[in-house]
């Protein structure tokens, strides 16, 4: 029923009367969450090469005009990052580049890379030598890819965006969602704790809203592994005039987004795209992965909020604000998950959600990983708040 689902092999069915009740769902429909949780990360934006162009998006650069970080570079990141608190290595960057970016791929080669998937994963490496969890975003993978990546990777995500088939999506290389949902569906096959989330305001109907909230929760219910869905908001910039979505529709969208799906998934808002602390009733528990040390390489327009600015948020919905690690608490290890949170059942043909790379990571008895086990046993390093 998706464009591009044939393609793919996506079984993905949806049904009718689901989608209707999730249609008349309204924000008092919903419970709020009894807290808020947040990730300390370095944004480590890897290349700006993008096999898309979809008309929103002001990330992606030309051939002759993207960048790729070094190693060097990206070690400088994370140590940064490292030594200014955070726990998440978030690489972002647009799919794998086509022919057109030469330059990118004769780089990749000099350095000794046969693809920007390989030298993603010595990235993943280098942050969690300087003392970081990586969560990658690498746009579309095969379960190849995946099983590959999982092993340096406390979590990974991808933007399913919307399962209709928008014009933001236009142009000879255009996304489907048959590509988009094959990918959620790889990344559970590979016991992958994921993060995906549908994007608000790109030409897609209500109905196109419930649709996709659907389709992330059946591939969930077969694979356990999506920890989040982020509700995000277009933004007006450089490349787009799409108008940013109002209130009114936000606390829609996100009323939708909780009563689609199970309890155990989050359900996120961006606080520096969105009104967060007017969604807090509507179901949000989650603000997402936030820097204190580099840009929204995504949206560069848009400043992440500091930890008082993400506190002001919890208060206004009379709710904690708390911590957490990239890897959602119940898919962690027994030793370090938190008390009262109940495991994520065992992922399909994996001995564990987390790989022993990380898992070693955390366990390491210094400074960074001490403040790793901290962080995902709840009781650190959350700071700023003295009254």
């Amino acid at each position: 029923m998706f464009a591009g689902a044939d393609e793919y092999g996506i079984d993905v069915t949806v049904d009718e009367r689901a989608v209707q009740r999730l249609l008349s769902v309204r924000p008092a429909d919903v419970d709020a969450a009894d807290r808020l949780t947040f990730a300390r990360n370095v944004f480590i934006p890897l290349t700006t090469a993008c096999r898309y162009t979809c008309t929103y998006c002001t990330y992606y650069d030309v051939p002759g005009e993207a960048s790729l970080l070094s190693p060097e570079e990206v070690r400088e990141q994370c140590r940064i990052g490292a030594d200014a608190g955070c726990t998440e290595a978030l690489f972002t960057f647009g799919d794998e580049p086509d022919d057109r970016y030469t330059e990118i791929h004769e780089t990749l080669a000099e350095w000794g890379f046969d693809s920007i998937h390989e030298y993603l994963y010595r990235a993943c490496e280098i942050a969690l030598e300087e003392g970081l969890l990586p969560h990658s975003n690498p746009g579309d993978l095969t379960e190849a890819q995946f099983a590959d990546l999982r092993e340096v990777n406390a979590s990974m995500g991808v933007m399913l965006e919307t399962t209709a088939d928008v014009d933001a999506h236009s142009g000879g290389r255009r996304k489907t969602p048959g590509q988009r949902l094959n990918t959620i569906r790889a990344a559970g096959r590979q016991g992958v704790p994921f993060t995906t989330g549908i994007l608000v305001g790109i030409g897609e109907s209500w109905r196109d809203r419930a649709e996709s909230l659907l389709a992330i929760r059946e591939l969930h219910e077969r694979h356990g592994h999506v920890q989040e869905v982020i509700v995000q908001n277009v933004v007006p910039n450089e490349r787009s005039d799409f108008p940013k979505p109002d209130l009114a529709t936000m606390r829609r969208a996100v009323a939708m987004a909780r009563a689609a799906l199970p309890p155990e998934v989050s359900v996120q808002v961006p606080p520096n795209l969105s009104p967060a602390a007017d969604l807090v009733d509507c179901g949000i528990d989650d603000l997402g992965g936030v820097s204190p040390v580099t840009d929204d390489y995504i949206n560069p327009a848009y400043e992440w909020p500091d930890l008082r600015e993400l506190e002001a948020v919890a208060d206004a919905g009379g709710v904690p604000l708390r911590e957490r690690l990239p890897t959602y608490a119940r898919f962690l290890p027994d030793e370090i998950r938190p008390a009262g949170v109940d495991p994520a059942p065992e992922p399909d043909g994996r001995e564990a959600w987390i790989p022993p790379t990380v898992r070693e990571r955390i366990a390491v008895d210094d400074v960074h990983g001490r403040r790793l086990r901290a962080v995902a046993r709840g009781d650190g390093p959350l700071a700023v708040r003295s009254d």
